[in-house]
């Protein structure tokens, strides 16, 4: 079997513009997004251009960052008017943060299943969830690995039951959905910036909306809750809601500034990429890609695909051979003991008929302990070489398996 000992490219891909951003930011001595003059309080000037860059490229009328997607989604939960122990559907087939940002407002998660094709949430399964009486107060889709959630639904559901739908775009920058930018559809969407999303700040996140109530709460949550008291010149230290210290730094700022220049680029060439091995996997039968709606733009943080088969021994004999897969991405999260034996004190005050039992998303499940293999290395710097390397094992594998 062919074995490839080339060495996968390093990612996330740093150039001289990033360096020589950052090293403008030390020089000006300005290393925080947060000063002491009230007209400042919003963040240096690193921190404002990155945002005009978000607000610009999705058009929308605020955009708010912090120091992760983790802040930001807490922030826009919080903004988004979720009280303790109301309700809030997701996917349970997502990163930890997804849910565990419901449960840091003192509400509760209630997972819902997602489709085998896309692997994001099932509009048709949360329509499920809400036939019963509930206190259901929100919905949070995940475009998973950078794959459009099927949001004319969603938004259908969300104003039949009057609910708040806050987008969660952390793997997803640049995808569209009918030609419209995830992230512009619902309420207000979040952003990550870690290293290991299509753009990088090294750390940091961004919420946007159109809604000024929840980007007015928002920067409260992001800023310890002090209010921009405008005909004061100096700090208040008055906090008027429980706030966080969720704030960027110019020097997360400067890098994601110039790595949102490259967005779309980026971007183009991981769909290239992604494309390219779609086109060689269609001579395996055993294999079933993601689907991507036709009209949607996939930004694919990560590749994945179904497989018909023994799917360890399949990942064992790739690996030994140098093709980075792995199986099952996130075990449901429901199977965390957070939502067993180390359940948040507020569950006890909980009234509702929520349960975490297994087999509640069978379809997670399956894809989770049977199906579902990934990998992260289809994206710049690789190339479509180092594709037909995975093409060409991958084929080999299944065989020998």
């Amino acid at each position: 079997m062919k074995k490839r000992n080339k060495p996968w490219p390093h990612h996330p891909m740093i150039g001289k513009e990033e360096i020589k951003a950052v090293n403008k930011v030390l020089k000006s001595g300005n290393l925080s997004s947060f000063l002491a003059n009230p007209d400042k309080i919003l963040g240096g000037k690193k921190i404002q251009e990155l945002e005009r860059h978000f607000r610009n490229y999705h058009g929308v009328k605020h955009a708010i960052s912090f120091n992760s997607g983790t802040s930001a989604l807490h922030a826009a939960i919080i903004a988004s008017g979720i009280k303790p122990l109301d309700e809030v559907i997701t996917t349970p087939y997502t990163f930890t943060a997804t849910a565990s940002c419901i449960l840091m407002a003192n509400a509760i998660p209630v997972f819902s299943d997602i489709q085998q094709d896309t692997f994001n949430i099932d509009p048709k399964k949360i329509a499920e969830r809400l036939i019963i009486p509930n206190s259901i107060k929100a919905i949070i889709p995940v475009h998973l690995f950078g794959n459009p959630v099927d949001m004319d639904e969603i938004m259908e559901i969300a104003k039949m039951y009057n609910l708040r739908v806050i987008e969660d775009c952390a793997q997803a920058p640049g995808a569209e959905y009918k030609k419209k930018k995830v992230g512009t559809i619902g309420d207000c969407a979040i952003f990550s910036l870690t290293e290991t999303k299509n753009i990088s700040s090294g750390e940091g996140g961004m919420l946007i909306t159109d809604n000024e109530e929840i980007a007015d709460i928002a920067r409260l949550v992001r800023n310890h809750g002090e209010a921009i008291i405008e005909q004061s010149k100096h700090r208040t230290y008055n906090s008027t809601i429980l706030g966080y210290n969720y704030r960027m730094t110019e020097v997360d700022a400067a890098i994601g500034v110039e790595q949102f220049k490259k967005l779309d680029k980026l971007n183009n060439i991981r769909i290239k990429l992604a494309k390219f091995l779609n086109e060689g996997f269609k001579e395996i039968p055993q294999i079933k890609p993601q689907v991507v709606r036709d009209g949607n733009k996939c930004v694919y943080n990560i590749y994945s695909f179904r497989l018909d088969g023994n799917r360890d021994k399949f990942i064992q004999l790739a690996n030994k051979n140098g093709i980075p897969y792995s199986g099952g991405y996130i075990k449901p999260l429901y199977y965390s003991k957070i939502y067993h034996e180390n359940k948040p004190f507020f569950y006890k005050y909980y009234k509702g008929t929520i349960n975490y039992d297994s087999g509640l998303c069978p379809v997670a499940e399956h894809c989770y302990f049977k199906e579902m293999v990934i990998t992260s290395v289809v994206r710049p710097p690789a190339t479509l070489s180092d594709m037909k390397d995975i093409i060409s094992i991958t084929k080999e594998a299944l065989i020998d398996e």
